[in-house]
């Protein structure tokens, strides 16, 4: 988008931006669509597209991953072994302390459960307190519930596990693939897990009857999955483009993925599709963002490079507000519903 002026940018009318001076691990709406974004120096900075943003500190040490809490508010894991609650209003409170060790992915549910992975070690939890903890072979890579609460999926080295969270007896339904699984994610209707590996590729299983999916051809390694809201495609990251698996009409097995806003030799490193509309906001190595409309292919400017790659980008649960932030420490919202 080197032809694109500064002042085209959605940024530049409907948005605004803040250097906050630390790694964005993450840029995470609640579900009242209020924003914070998770830092790697141990800070939650509450944000929004008018007055001052809020920082506060949860941690004492790194932010390692970060989610929407339950109802409202904001989850985090850090390197200092806690798991952390930061409330609307900032104040915190340690839901676990598992001693130091790392606390890699966490992830809530809105039915009440959360969940954070510790080493080999997945821990549940309630309202309240801890429910369980799953064992796992190997460290956990990723974790993720399904929509309606009643699964969790975790990636592992030569595969993932799949817990049914209520169960009386835990024993997981084993995804079986040769290599380390990082990323991973559940199809919005619950029948596909698709994690991304240490490898330029990505695989998939069809739980209906165990079916492979192998989805490969990156020129790099693929960190961001993100399915669209009634799950007809797969939005990824990994290559010179945002690359597209159809999972409509027997795929995404035999078709070859739609690749959308390529062309200037900058990976994509971060995307995140509309929850209604089958819309995708993608962020590239030197820090443009952008959005693309799957069907037509039309491409919308949104963030201007900044010369650091996007690390963390988010739509809020109203589909209106869309957040990114960078390795640099610059982050952003945008409120699409705004007048220019």
């Amino acid at each position: 988008m080197a032809d694109v002026a500064e002042s085209d940018f959605l940024l530049a009318t409907r948005g605004r931006a803040e250097e906050l001076g630390a790694w964005v691990v993450g840029a995470v709406f609640d579900a009242r669509n209020a924003l914070a974004f998770a830092l790697a120096d141990g800070t939650l900075h509450l944000a929004g597209t008018t007055g001052d943003w809020k920082p506060v500190t949860a941690h004492d040490g790194a932010i390692l991953s970060a989610s929407a809490d339950m109802q409202e508010g904001w989850l985090t894991g850090g390197d200092d072994g806690k798991l952390m609650r930061t409330a609307p209003d900032g104040a915190t409170t340690t839901l676990a302390d598992y001693k130091g060790k790392w606390v890699d992915h966490v992830a809530a549910h809105e039915s009440g459960l959360r969940a954070a992975a510790v080493g080999k070690a997945l821990h549940l939890l309630g309202p309240g307190g801890p429910l369980k903890t799953l064992a796992h072979p190997s460290s956990v890579g990723g974790i993720a519930f399904d929509t309606k609460g009643k699964r969790i999926a975790a990636s592992h080295y030569n595969g993932a596990s799949l817990w049914f969270v209520g169960a009386k007896e835990d024993k997981p339904r084993s995804l079986e693939w040769k290599g380390s699984h990082h990323a991973i994610a559940f199809s919005p209707d619950g029948t596909h897990v698709v994690t991304a590996m240490q490898e330029p590729s990505l695989h998939g299983w069809r739980l209906t009857d165990g079916q492979h999916m192998r989805m490969s051809g990156y020129p790099g390694k693929t960190r961001s999955l993100s399915f669209t809201a009634r799950g007809r495609w797969l939005a990824t990251s990994g290559a010179e483009s945002i690359v597209l698996w159809p999972f409509f009409g027997g795929g995404p097995m035999g078709k070859a993925p739609t690749e959308l806003a390529g062309g200037d030799a900058v990976f994509c490193t971060a995307v995140a599709c509309h929850p209604q509309h089958e819309v995708v906001a993608a962020g590239f190595g030197d820090g443009l963002v952008l959005i693309a409309e799957i069907g037509s292919g039309k491409v919308v400017p949104v963030a201007p490079p900044s010369g650091s790659p996007v690390s963390a980008l988010s739509w809020s649960p109203n589909g209106a507000l869309l957040a990114f932030g960078t390795e640099a420490g610059r982050a952003g919202i945008i409120d699409l519903a705004r007048r220019p």
